[in-house]
């Protein structure tokens, strides 16, 4: 956060007198009155056109300005008192010789706090030095406290947004708006969904073989390359897991063409995978499984919160792939029969799915 300028730094400690006026007999009249005011420091200027010079360096807690000053009157040298920075809230008492109401409403309706017969009397003009410094302060005090509150306003703003951009990062939006409004638990079941599962074959061989960082940046910019088909074709991105991903269409909002919507998502992930390889001179390959199905999907964890999905078709998609072969896209049939004449299919025949037995299934070939 910005440090915000205390009183302290805006106004220095004490009562602080800034006197205009063009005749210096007054100014030296005006330093004998406040002589012996341990809490009030003084400053003379002669000249006008000086002054908002002095005033920037000096940095009065209440200004005494005259009446009449050659070249410029009291009321213009207010206006421009009120048209800087440094002292557009400073308190301004007039000095005249003598008592003009008129003049005197005309000051103080451009600006001007107070209004004395030159010269003072002692008391008086300490007093009112000292009420309208102090006001000033108050007022700088104020303005401070102001400051401070709108900057911590503006930084709990900044935090939460940033909060709620990574909680949009690790859930879908809608779940995050539920939980924003404050739903505890969020479970619901899903009829028709469509998950996908990919995996890197030689992978683990591979990283045992190659630095952190390059294996890192490998698996960053494939998942990338992944993530941003996902937001293309509006498929929720759910996890990773080691070199795994896992995506899925139909939910949280649920969708007719979920099972159209991941084959061309999976077509476009072999596609990609394929670029990263040729252009990292590496053999690796991908091996993609899809399934299609009712599940529950619910958000678990108090601290760092998870979307996650559950049931028989989680767990056929996962078979799909990994009993699939190496840069395939291996679906069941149940996602066969939503494609349709949609995509070009080769029949794989019977296979034996752990778990599930004889299953009849598909390699996923490419848009009709």
């Amino acid at each position: 956060m910005e440090d915000v300028l205390s009183p302290a730094t805006l106004a220095p400690a004490g009562h602080r007198v800034l006197l205009v006026d063009d005749q210096a007999m007054i100014g030296a009249a005006v330093r004998r009155l406040l002589s012996g005011q341990s809490d009030i420091v003084y400053e003379f200027c002669q000249q006008s056109t000086a002054a908002l010079a002095a005033a920037e360096t000096f940095r009065p807690t209440v200004i005494l300005q005259d009446l009449i000053m050659p070249g410029i009157d009291g009321l213009d040298m207010v206006r421009q008192f009120r048209g800087l920075p440094a002292t557009a809230d400073v308190p301004v008492i007039m000095l005249s010789a003598r008592e003009e109401p008129s003049v005197k409403a005309r000051l103080l309706e451009a600006g001007a706090n107070d209004y004395l017969i030159k010269l003072p009397d002692q008391v008086e003009l300490i007093a009112r030095i000292r009420v309208h410094s102090d006001a000033y302060r108050r007022l700088l005090e104020r303005n401070a406290a102001f400051a401070a509150l709108e900057q911590s306003l503006a930084d709990l703003k900044l935090e939460r947004e940033k909060s709620e951009r990574l909680l949009r990062n690790i859930l879908p939006e809608k779940i995050a708006d539920r939980l924003k409004n404050g739903e505890s638990t969020i479970a619901d079941s899903f009829q028709e969904v469509t998950v996908l599962f990919a995996d890197l074959k030689g992978f683990t061989e591979f990283s045992q073989h190659t630095d952190a960082q390059h294996l890192v940046g490998l698996l960053d910019e494939i998942f990338s390359a992944f993530d941003h088909l996902a937001n293309l074709h509006g498929v929720e991105k759910i996890k990773t897991i080691g070199d795994a991903y896992m995506a899925v269409a139909g939910l949280p909002v649920p969708r007719h063409d979920h099972a159209a919507t991941v084959a061309a998502m999976a077509l476009g992930m072999q596609s990609a995978f394929r670029n990263v390889m040729a252009s990292r001179s590496l053999g690796l390959e991908v091996r993609i499984g899809i399934h299609s199905g009712p599940v529950v999907a619910g958000v678990i964890g108090r601290h760092k919160f998870t979307y996650d999905l559950w049931g028989d078709t989680v767990n056929l998609a996962s078979r799909m792939e990994s009993h699939g072969e190496p840069s395939q896209i291996h679906v069941s049939e149940a996602t066969r029969t939503l494609l349709g004449d949609r995509f070009r299919f080769a029949d794989r025949g019977e296979v034996t799915i752990k778990g599930k037995g004889a299953m009849r299934t598909f390699f996923l070939l490419g848009r009709a």
